[in-house]
């Protein structure tokens, strides 16, 4: 096997750059054996460390036209490639870095990075041999079998895997071109007007800060927000079709393959379906609207002095998505008629009943981690006989644990909130 390459040096690492076809990678790439640890159990360990993810890296191969991978780095050992170097002269200026790696044919090469995406070729090889003339690029090293060279490669090897970086949710927001939540929420982001500008903070964090007077609620929460409103939108879509194709996966392997544009626009559509009445039909939402940006338009909606309204914070505003859809799926009506209804509920979060349950009065922060209360209150507030028994005996409990409410029922609470009419 002979391969062109550039040879380079990076710390105290000789390596060199090439590419192999997946029919090479299924051929001459070994597993991780006894590269890296003479003990078997150690041996076992590393190999258990092979999970199943490979088969989401073979359907990505067989399903992705468009697929691209990071480069595999590889360990030679037992037979020393050969370096053919080849002198290059460009403008007067020499090259000395480029040439051929001849590789003896009894050479040893196991992956010190990318076990996972090698067993996905070699699985994807099996049932469709036609990938083989795919190329990815490599990076070869040396490696030596002593102890020495064994605990180079193993410092290499967590390194490798311990620094890697997984990919953060704005960057899937802002660049995924197959996950179709992350596809939708940009076209809004550029053409739905309550999410336009400022009106959504951009920020790597969930929360926003009440020093801002701007938005109604971060890029992440709005893109949760979406995720469930997909959830639904595929639930219903079943209903009208008994045979989607796509409809079959699981709701994550849906979000890896770009759906079709008719099937993107049929989901922007429901988007839209559920914003456009939310803007319109919530009067806080339709004051915040109408506030010219460049006035603050959330300080009356967000602060420390009453914590403002529900919907202007991301754990308000998620369940209260979750809710309206749940209502539509237990009373097959649509988010028009769901958000009059819910337009008479009071949303102020220094009242009953989200003081103490949203809001520390005292203290005047926000309290975390009450999303499934929030989503049981405003299906209650909604329509008490929308809730099972064992519902409604949640939302009791869990109630009562926040405020140290004891009544029988939660409608002794909340009979007498404030409905629309004190906005």
């Amino acid at each position: 096997m002979k391969l062109p390459a550039i040879r380079a040096n990076i710390g105290n690492w000789i390596y060199y750059i090439t590419t192999l076809t997946f029919s090479q990678v299924d051929e001459h790439v070994e597993k991780i054996d006894d590269q890296l640890h003479k003990s078997e159990g150690l041996r076992d360990l590393i190999q258990r460390s092979i999970t199943v993810n490979y088969v989401k890296i073979k359907e990505y191969i067989q399903n992705q036209p468009e697929m691209f991978f990071n480069s595999l780095v590889l360990g030679v050992y037992d037979g020393t490639p050969k370096w053919i170097e080849v002198e290059l002269n460009l403008e007067d200026e020499d090259f000395f870095n480029l040439g051929f790696l001849d590789f003896p044919g009894n050479e040893k090469i196991f992956p010190i990075d990318g076990q996972h995406r090698v067993e996905g070729i070699k699985a994807a090889l099996k049932e469709d041999s036609s990938l083989g003339q795919n190329k990815i690029g490599a990076i070869f090293i040396g490696h030596s079998k002593d102890k020495e060279g064994m605990e180079k490669s193993r410092r290499l090897f967590t390194t490798l895997n311990r620094y890697a970086k997984p990919v953060t949710m704005d960057d899937i927001i802002a660049l995924d071109e197959d996950d179709s939540i992350a596809i939708n929420t940009r076209s809004l982001l550029e053409n739905f007007d309550l999410f336009a500008g400022k009106r959504v903070t951009k920020s790597k964090n969930k929360a926003i800060a009440d020093r801002d007077k701007d938005s109604l609620t971060s890029i992440i929460t709005l893109y949760q927000c979406n995720s469930d409103l997909l959830k639904s939108f595929r639930i219903e879509r079943k209903k009208n079709d008994p045979n989607p194709k796509r409809d079959k996966k699981s709701f994550i392997d849906y979000l890896k393959f770009r759906p079709d544009e008719i099937e993107i626009s049929l989901f922007e559509e429901y988007l839209k379906e559920f914003w456009t009445p939310f803007k319109n039909g919530i009067s806080e939402i339709s004051a915040f609207t109408l506030v010219p940006e460049s006035t603050e338009p959330a300080k009356n909606f967000r602060n420390r002095e009453n914590g403002g309204c529900l919907l202007f914070r991301p754990v308000g505003l998620l369940p209260f998505v979750q809710a309206a859809i749940e209502i539509r799926k237990r009373r097959a009506i649509n988010f028009e008629q769901i958000f009059i209804k819910l337009n008479n509920l009071n949303y102020n979060l220094d009242e009953i009943p989200w003081r103490n349950i949203l809001w520390n009065l005292e203290e005047k922060t926000m309290i975390m981690g009450t999303q499934s209360i929030v989503k049981l209150l405003l299906l209650y507030m909604y329509d008490p006989d929308i809730l099972s028994s064992n519902e409604l005996n949640s939302l009791n409990k869990k109630y009562a644990d926040r405020t140290g409410f004891k009544g029988d029922s939660i409608l002794t609470v909340l009979e007498n909130i404030p409905t629309l009419s004190s906005k």
